[in-house]
């Protein structure tokens, strides 16, 4: 197995027998829910469906996977997303086949997918690797396996010596305690997950306050003195505990 990263995405090429462009966290129809909260935004859903079109441009996929949250109004779709989702899956599915592991701000979603387009919830595996969006926990079926995942948008912030800083979106890499999962036992390899930044640029969550208060299944059981940080570009970071010391003044 390859990993490509695409760093103007982000965007992760999974190569094995096919070719697989993941992306997760779209968050179409954000800007609607942002101007309930008085921060208004034009709809940038325009910007983001080029952005994705030149990564599978670039990439040339087998096979578009996306880790949920196409949407993001819950439990309701927004105008906004009744306007611009079908456009956008349709101009989609027409540069390459197309597959959605259903994520929680995706009530609703089946009217803009085929059914054969929606994996299951749990997630599952494609090609040897597993695809889940990350909010519930993982099948059985995944386990051995690297799992790849979205939901939680991670985000790190990076300070020298001088106290210059870098914030960016990131990929969380880290073994997992499959006992944590509810895994069954078994003699295989062991069970790795790679969180993926969010595709919406307007997404993010500090990755230290996922360290520090871990909101899902798998967050709650990765092994978090063995996770690696990543840039979107695939940049190599250090170990998460190389940032631990910033912890405190990296809140979003």
């Amino acid at each position: 197995m390859n990993l490509e990263f695409f760093g103007g995405g982000p965007a992760l090429l999974v190569s094995r027998s096919r070719r697989i462009l993941a992306v997760a966290d779209l968050h179409l129809g954000i800007e609607a829910d942002l101007a309930c909260h008085g921060l208004y935004f034009r709809s940038r859903s325009r910007d983001r469906l080029e952005r994705l079109e030149a990564c599978i441009r670039d990439a040339t996929p087998d096979l578009l996977l996306i880790l949920g949250d196409v949407k993001h109004g819950v439990p309701f779709t927004s105008r906004q997303e009744y306007r611009e989702i079908p456009e956008i899956i349709e101009h989609l599915r027409s540069l390459v086949p197309l597959k959605i592991v259903p994520g929680n701000h995706d009530t609703g979603i089946e009217r803009f997918f085929e059914y054969e387009e929606i994996l299951p919830k749990q997630g599952a595996i494609v090609d040897g690797t597993g695809y889940v969006h990350g909010h519930m926990y993982p099948d059985p079926s995944l386990a051995g396996h690297l799992i790849i995942a979205g939901h939680h948008h991670p985000l790190v912030s990076i300070r020298d010596e001088v106290g210059c800083a870098m914030r960016s979106p990131a990929y969380l890499f880290s073994p997992v305690d499959e006992q944590c999962l509810g895994f069954p036992p078994g003699d295989r390899e062991p069970t790795r997950v790679l969180f993926m930044p969010a595709f919406n640029e307007l997404s993010g969550y500090d990755l230290m306050r996922t360290v520090r208060d871990p909101f899902s299944p798998l967050s709650r059981c990765v092994r978090w003195e063995a996770a690696e940080v990543f840039l979107p570009d695939g940049t190599f970071i250090g170990l998460v505990s190389s940032l631990e010391e910033y912890g405190a003044d990296q809140e979003s």
